[in-house]
């Protein structure tokens, strides 16, 4: 953190810093929020960036996982007026992606064409369908609350199983699931109290997109790892992290982001941090290894 300032060290020609006060896209007035650092616009559903931005959070990997699409693709369909919410992906049709074509100047001044040809359009709406498979868990995460990670999606999705539960529920309740505190709850309960966003839901509904766990989303296979508490960490050789964590739930485990004294174990593979290994030995947590772990699951 920042202590202090050694004024001797500043040229004299310096100038104070003056922070931005409208956007310089949409040119909204930009917000600070109490206690927090940052500046926002907060023109959610009007600014391009922001929308794009969220675009792309609801394909990644971790939420909706459309690898066809990308950044580019994204941005391609949004200049042309094609998408500007995730239920507008599962509206599109071959005849309107086909020759899609877009030529972009890079930061560095040279030239990029996006175009769409045949593959990539199918392995576009392939890719689309494809995403309708994905749990509740993941589409909570997917649609953008913020401070709703991969965790507390979870948290709520195995806790409500569905989202219509969860919009019934009051920011006291929500406050009762584990790790969700006054400002998580504040956020679930303003993002699924919003008109628009209820209307987005219905839109993804409609496409029937998974809003509830149904019977086999949780495949539990045993209670061995019950009340136990793993922080994973590092690469692995027979399985990747996300499978680990899979199978960490499957067995009745929870998985948690940091290391604190009520940590059971930190799973540790190569190149774990130096900072937890340091941490986990100080509060004397078992670190144990990708073979271990397995021999507990036997």
């Amino acid at each position: 953190k920042i202590t202090g300032v050694d004024h001797v060290k500043r040229k004299k020609n310096t100038e104070e810093v003056k922070f931005a006060t409208i956007c310089p896209v949409c040119k909204t007035k930009l917000v600070k929020y109490e206690d927090e650092a940052a500046i926002y616009c907060p023109n959610e559903s009007g600014c391009p960036p922001q929308i794009k931005g969220k675009l792309e959070h609801f394909i990644s990997r971790k939420a909706m996982n459309i690898e066809s699409l990308g950044e580019g693709k994204i941005e391609l369909l949004f200049d042309k007026g094609l998408i500007i919410n995730p239920a507008d992906l599962y509206d599109l049709k071959y005849e309107q992606l086909f020759g899609l074509e877009k030529e972009y100047t890079l930061d560095d001044g040279k030239k990029r064409v996006v175009k769409l040809k045949e593959k990539s359009v199918e392995n576009i709406l392939n890719g689309i369908e494809e995403s309708k498979k994905n749990p509740f868990e993941r589409l909570l995460f997917a649609i953008g609350i913020r401070y709703v990670g991969e965790t507390v999606a979870k948290k709520l999705a195995y806790r409500y199983k569905s989202v219509d539960a969860i919009i019934t529920a009051g920011q006291e309740e929500l406050k009762e699931v584990e790790e969700i505190g006054e400002k998580i709850a504040e956020s679930v309960y303003s993002f699924l109290h919003d008109k628009r966003n209820i209307a987005l839901i219905n839109r993804l509904k409609d496409h029937k997109l998974a809003f509830e766990i149904t019977s086999c989303s949780i495949s539990m296979i045993s209670d061995k790892l019950n009340g136990k508490s793993f922080v994973v960490s590092g690469i692995f050789s027979r399985y990747s992290r996300d499978q680990i964590k899979k199978m960490i739930e499957a067995h009745g485990g929870k998985n948690v982001g940091s290391i604190s004294s009520k940590t059971d174990y930190i799973l540790a593979g190569d190149n774990m941090g130096p900072e937890k290994k340091k941490k986990a030995s100080s509060l004397n947590i078992p670190i144990i290894s990708e073979d271990d772990f397995l021999k507990m699951l036997e």
